[in-house]
């Protein structure tokens, strides 16, 4: 173990140690829901089998320098073969539901339905769901996990049009006919914020979109096409449960909703304006799409910072995206500082980024709000999953939560012996720790239904590869993808036991 990961552990271990020892599945209410999560791009592999046409993700990943390592998902992990394998490694943790996703492009080749329906794709995901039922773990279905088909950004450019609403829709549509009398809990879609704000502003995901350094629109438009994307995306949500409620929720008697992500950004100081800055950056991650969705339209910070630049809602769209949910997943992993930037400082009307006119930090003082993970991004605050969750609950009439993704990741050192590459106690740790705080939340009136650890498996973790792991399960990529149980997959086992 390296020096960073001993810190880590260290500082972990002593935060509410009492506490946590004494938590376990018992102390949450009934019914309440522990999973691991996983998404199709990132597990599933047989790229090129099984009917399977390429995604944005295929072309993203398959384009020299955009992933660290140099690799793709063509192989990934390789549940497209090993899903049983797979699913009982979730039924000896004791798990009640795995969360995976769906390839669009697995089920509709050219992404609409004029294409036909892949029969090969339906069948493989027939047979995951299947498996899951008859090992006693509920479906927990993603509809797109950032995988657009190629085809349909070849076809009219993706998100960026509105044409792709009445094709995610049938695309929907198939599913709930296919798996619906099975999957009782569908998500429309994974991280909208994600897609928008690192496929079209920063390009730093599929499919790379951004202004080019010299000004030059040819590679996009980072000023407004994140927001074309963001606002495509709430309509196709919507379309999509629109759908399922007015045609097949009544029968199969199934919930629906949307995964957003989000950090509890924290003032960098007292001063009113970071104090203000601190709400932008919720304003502008997690607000962009928590307020229509409750409120029929976006943050009133938004509307005054990007303008005319940021679409407006029919009347009729913002009576139907508000309310368009039975539940909101939340994605927490970390918090950061949030200082004001003057406007004298950045060029305004440029970019997504600089529109919140905050900049975002891990470290005040000299010190670190966290310890590293293996991400530059993921600094440890487990008292911040509350801190949202108070959030939300105060701000949004406290709807019902599921966390449907949570996790720490290790730089991934080939030098280790099995032995101690499966000694994560840092994860132990940091899900110990966020489990705590998840409890404390949920005591204070937190309307939370489920906990989702991200992830089972060690696996390609989008632009970095496979240079960080962030399984419960430690995947050896030079033997044959072989699965072995970490620390935290038993730890979980006794937690659940």
């Amino acid at each position: 173990m390296d020096t960073r990961k001993c810190v880590l552990c260290m500082w972990l271990l002593v935060v509410c140690v009492s506490a946590t020892e004494k938590l376990n599945r018992g102390e949450f209410p009934h019914g309440f829901m522990f999973g691991t999560g996983s998404a199709a791009y990132q597990y599933e592999g047989a790229a090129r089998e099984g009917g399977r046409s390429p995604s944005i993700w295929d072309t993203y990943s398959h384009t020299a320098g955009n992933i660290v390592d140099g690799s793709n998902g063509d192989v990934a992990v390789d549940q497209y073969h090993r899903y049983k394998e797979d699913v009982k490694l979730m039924k000896m943790m004791g798990m009640d539901a795995y969360r995976f996703s769906i390839s669009w492009s697995r089920i509709l080749p050219y992404g609409s339905l004029k294409g036909g329906i892949n029969k090969a794709g339906v069948a493989y995901y027939n047979n995951l769901i299947n498996e899951l039922l008859l090992h006693g773990i509920k479906p927990f279905v993603t509809l797109l996990h950032f995988d657009t088909p190629q085809a349909l950004a070849d076809k009219y450019g993706g998100f960026l049009s509105q044409n792709i609403v009445s094709d995610f829709a049938d695309y929907s549509e198939v599913c709930f006919q296919e798996f619906g009398d099975r999957v009782k809990f569908w998500v429309t879609l994974n991280e909208p914020h994600a897609i928008a704000a690192f496929g079209y502003d920063s390009g730093t995901a599929a499919p790379g979109r951004h202004t080019s350094s010299n000004g030059n629109l040819s590679t996009g438009n980072s000023a407004t096409e994140p927001y074309i994307v963001a606002h495509n995306l709430l309509l196709a949500h919507v379309a999509a449960v629109s759908l399922y409620k007015n045609k097949y929720q009544a029968v199969q008697k199934g919930l629906i909703g949307i995964t957003l992500d989000s950090m509890k950004a924290l003032p960098y100081s007292n001063t009113s304006s970071d104090q203000m800055a601190a709400q932008r950056v919720i304003d502008f991650m997690f607000g962009w799409f928590m307020d229509p969705i409750t409120k029929g339209d976006y943050p009133s910070s938004m509307r005054n910072l990007v303008g005319p630049r940021l679409p407006k809602f029919s009347k009729a769209q913002s009576l139907m995206v508000k309310g368009s949910f039975d539940f909101v997943g939340l994605n927490y992993y970390t918090t950061m500082y949030a200082a004001h930037v003057s406007t004298s400082s950045i060029k305004l009307n440029t970019s997504y980024s600089l529109d919140s006119q905050a900049n975002l930090t891990a470290r005040r003082n000299g010190i670190l709000i966290g310890p590293l993970a293996g991400s530059p991004w993921l600094h440890v605050y487990p008292q911040g999953i509350r801190d949202i969750l108070d959030y939300v609950k105060d701000r949004y009439d406290n709807p019902p939560i599921f966390i449907t993704e949570n996790g720490i990741d290790e730089v991934n050192n080939e030098t280790l012996s099995l032995k101690e590459a499966l000694n994560d106690t840092w994860r132990v740790d940091y899900h110990s720790q966020h489990l705590w705080y998840l409890h404390e939340a949920i005591r204070e009136g937190s309307n939370v239904r489920g906990y989702f650890a991200w992830s089972l498996l060690d696996n390609f973790e989008w632009t970095s590869g496979y240079t960080v792991r962030f399984g419960l399960h430690y995947v050896d990529y030079r033997n044959n993808l072989k699965r072995y149980p970490k620390a935290s997959a038993r730890w979980f086992h006794r937690f659940l036991k």
